[in-house]
């Protein structure tokens, strides 16, 4: 018996050890590129309310001015849809596909024109079962609190990959001025 629990945490130790070797660690709250940031909630009121909340954790202060902005994110639309996945020999659904939809676009300080729209798409799909309809309502309550969770670290993701391509600036530039050279003449 002793030689079965001194094993066991050997194997423990052993585990946590190799997990720690190869560098795993937990994700923590996503690193974005800009301290100031204007959000601006369109057609996404349900989800606004989780971002901001999932911004002010990342250490990202929110304005109500676009001008004090370091980056401008608009909230276009979100959209919650439950599609019939299967159904049984009698007619009855077994199965819905869940689907979350997020439209977003994204702007620099200083910039004139919005970034291209960008969408994230969460996906689940759950068994259902007429005799558990109660349980299976608060079940399908978690599954789109969950998937609008994952649609925001999504979306903060791909803010963070999208604003490090774009240098934020605070000060306005004036576009360069470039000298066209005329066409090569054809060859007689």
């Amino acid at each position: 018996m002793q030689k079965n629990i001194w094993f066991r945490r050997l194997l423990i130790t052993a585990l946590l050890l190799a997990t720690t070797a190869c560098g795993f660690h937990l994700r923590g709250a996503e690193s974005l590129p800009f301290d100031i940031l204007y959000l601006q909630d369109s057609g996404a009121p349900s989800i606004s309310r989780d971002m901001k909340r999932s911004l002010k954790n990342s250490g990202v202060k929110l304005t109500n001015n676009p001008e004090e902005a370091q980056a401008s994110l608009e909230l276009m639309s979100e959209l919650y849809d439950k599609r019939i996945l299967s159904l049984s020999g009698t007619g009855r659904v077994k199965e819905y596909l869940l689907v979350y939809d997020v439209t977003y676009r994204l702007r620099e300080s200083g910039s004139e024109t919005w970034g291209q729209p960008q969408k994230t798409e969460m996906r689940r799909d759950f068994t259902y079962d007429d005799s558990q309809a109660l349980a299976k309502t608060v079940e399908e309550a978690r599954l789109a609190a969950d998937m609008r969770t994952d649609a925001i670290r999504e979306v903060l993701r791909r803010v963070s990959s999208l604003s490090k391509s774009m240098p934020v600036t605070t000060e306005k530039t004036e576009p360069a001025v470039i000298e066209k050279s005329p066409p090569p003449a054809a060859p007689q």
